[in-house]
């Protein structure tokens, strides 16, 4: 490593990581969450059921041109891309503003700028979750570069005596796009307020250029409150809904924080610790605002695990944080814990590996196929378009399933038959296709992974269901799941208990 700069070496990991990203997103069908999102582009609209449509909107003209899953992974890829060289940069930015004017003596303290920036680049490679969000397009993929963005706003902010017009504009189309990403986006402006707040020498509330980013980003976010506004503000109540989750136990938040761990890695830890402990020496308000980008949206769904949360919502958090851990990871390879930062960057990039190997092979071998989750990966294609030739064949509605999990791939691969959620809960889908009309017929779907009862007899919905086919999903000769495809007739409810 000493023939090529820090710098050169960030940029190789990248493109490696990179290449990996690319093999094995031309290599997989859709998940779940991006099947949902790739219909958002299908049904453009001003915003959906669950979140804000900038996830859709994003993807719009490449599921115009019918590209398939590997070319609309170049998006989230892009996008992990940007977020990578904004770590970089956030690092040196942090850097610059520890060693500050009158902090001459700190450049005996800290490794060089450079350094910290490609410890923070490893930091995050080595880290499972944000390299399946580089695959796979979630809101948490747009949000963490415009997070990022913002704290390098801050930052300039903190470094310079005030704001330019130009830098208001540019903090205020950020803080749009943020709010049209995802509605936990508000953790991130709370975090850049905070640090407004404490350069109390720099005047900026009554700055004209302020109120003018405020302006930029309410137009910005305008569609998703006039969306809400017309459709009786079911966004927000699914997300406060959603956010409070289940009844609230100790031991979901002990889970969820031992799962961040797992998901973003030791490593970030590792040198968040020893930048506290051996870094941390000037400019402490300023450091601790900027730390907010990390801590407030990482203590809110902390907080909010209790009643349940999913690990990739902190990723925006995490990547806010990684410039520090790079700091700090430099510092301890500086004084001789090499040895302990390769032991753990080996021993997480080993369950990177493994992971994506897991997901190439289909999973693991097991006698149930509920035991295998990489199961969910493959076989929607098959099924949707088979689901979509029997509705053509048999003259019926459309599609249904059982639950929303299984809507989205089918609606996406069976595109443009109508699907429909056969449960009580209101979800995108009422949107999209409407309620199944009193009488209809429809193709259901029933998948191994998660097997539903035939929704006939007595106070269920269809009078009857009559087999039609099944289909069976084979991966290097194991078997990884079933489809089994009815004829259900004579619709008469109004949709399914679960």
């Amino acid at each position: 490593m000493r023939h090529q700069s820090p710098s050169t070496w960030a940029v190789i990991c990248i493109c490696i990581a990179a290449a990996l990203h690319f093999a094995l997103g031309f290599s997989i069908e859709f998940s779940v969450d991006e099947a949902h999102y790739a219909l958002y582009a299908k049904h453009l609209a001003l915003s959906y059921f669950d979140h804000p449509p900038l996830v859709g909107w994003i993807q719009w003209p490449l599921v115009t041109l019918n590209s398939t899953e590997g070319i609309i992974r170049i998006i989230p890829e892009a996008l992990w891309l940007l977020s990578m060289y904004l770590v970089y940069q956030v690092t040196i930015k942090v850097h610059h503003l520890m060693q500050g004017r009158n902090s001459g003596y700190l450049t005996n303290i800290l490794p060089s700028a450079p350094a910290c920036g490609f410890m923070a680049i490893l930091a995050v490679i080595a880290a499972p979750v944000p390299n399946i969000l580089a695959i796979g397009l979630l809101p948490d993929t747009i949000l963490t570069p415009l997070s990022l963005g913002l704290m390098l706003m801050a930052l300039r902010w903190l470094k310079k005596d005030e704001f330019t017009l130009v830098d208001w504009i540019i903090t205020g189309v950020l803080l749009g796009l943020a709010g049209l990403s995802k509605y936990t986006a508000a953790f991130t402006a709370f975090a850049l307020l905070l640090v407004l707040l404490v350069s109390t020498k720099k005047p900026w509330i009554s700055k004209a250029g302020f109120w003018l980013a405020l302006f930029i980003a309410f137009v910005l976010i305008f569609p998703v409150l006039y969306w809400n506004w017309v459709n009786n503000w079911i966004s927000f109540k699914y997300q406060i809904a959603h956010g409070a989750g289940n009844t609230w136990a100790w031991r979901r938040v002990a889970a969820f924080i031992g799962i961040q761990v797992v998901c973003f890695g030791p490593l970030i830890l590792m040198g968040v610790y020893t930048f506290f402990k051996d870094c941390w020496h000037s400019n402490k308000p300023s450091l601790l605002s900027l730390l907010s980008f990390f801590f407030i949206p990482f203590s809110i769904f902390t907080s909010l695990s209790g009643g349940g949360s999913l690990p990739h919502w902190t990723n925006p958090a995490w990547f806010c944080l990684a410039p520090f851990a790079g700091i700090g990871l430099a510092k301890a390879w500086s004084i001789n814990h090499r040895w302990f930062i390769r032991i753990l960057f080996t021993l997480q990039l080993l369950l990177c590996l493994v992971g994506f190997g897991f997901v190439v092979a289909g999973g693991i071998n097991s006698t149930t196929i509920k035991a295998n989750p990489i199961a969910d990966l493959y076989g929607w294609k098959m099924a949707g378009e088979k689901a979509a030739e029997l509705a053509k064949t048999t003259h019926a509605k459309g599609i249904a399933v059982q639950n929303w999990t299984l809507g989205s791939r089918t609606a996406w691969y069976a595109k443009p038959i109508p699907v429909f959620v056969l449960d009580q809960r209101q979800d995108q889908f009422d949107l999209w296709f409407g309620p199944l009309p009193a009488g209809a017929s429809v193709v259901l779907i029933n998948w191994s992974g998660m097997p539903f009862n035939s929704p006939i007899g007595t106070n269920q919905a269809f009078e009857r269901c009559e087999p039609l086919d099944e289909l069976e999903v084979l991966r290097f000769g194991q078997v990884l799941s079933r489809f089994q495809f009815s004829l259900c007739s004579n619709w008469q409810g109004t949709g399914l208990e679960h």
